[in-house]
């Protein structure tokens, strides 16, 4: 039995073929869709060897859809941090002192990979460490 990545691949391969009319027609017989106005055989091929790929392979992700539907949502600037930062954050009573070094963060000696790590040992619960330091503006 033929695997639906094996089928994509042997399509692809014919779609080399054909011309830029025999593409319109094969876009239609495959999709039921009038083809994309392109003038081009070579990029009308590219098209139709993506989409046989993505159908195969199982499509984009849902965060890639978000990314090119324009849905995704921006990660908010905030200050850079450089080794040799020291961040600060009282929690109940104890001041809290992280060190950013090379690699992540420094907390009592013992190293993170990320200040949601750090947050996270500080106060028992799953914090968003950036804004439990107060690094974003919806800061705790």
């Amino acid at each position: 039995m033929i695997s639906k990545i094996e089928a994509a691949n042997a399509e692809a391969r014919l779609l080399g073929t054909l011309s830029l009319q025999e593409l319109r027609v094969r876009w239609c017989s495959l999709y039921g869709l009038p083809c994309p106005r392109l003038r081009s055989a070579d990029l009308l091929r590219r098209l139709l060897a993506w989409r046989l790929q993505a159908e195969a392979e199982g499509g984009l992700d849902r965060e890639a859809r978000r990314v090119l539907t324009g849905k995704a949502r921006a990660k908010a600037p905030g200050p850079k941090l450089t080794p040799g930062v020291r961040l600060s954050r009282e929690w109940r009573g104890r001041v809290c002192d992280v060190d950013v070094v090379g690699d992540g963060f420094l907390y009592e000696g013992k190293p993170y990979a990320s200040l949601s790590e750090v947050a996270r040992e500080i106060t028992g619960v799953r914090w968003n460490g950036p804004r439990f330091f107060g690094l974003r503006k919806d800061a705790a």
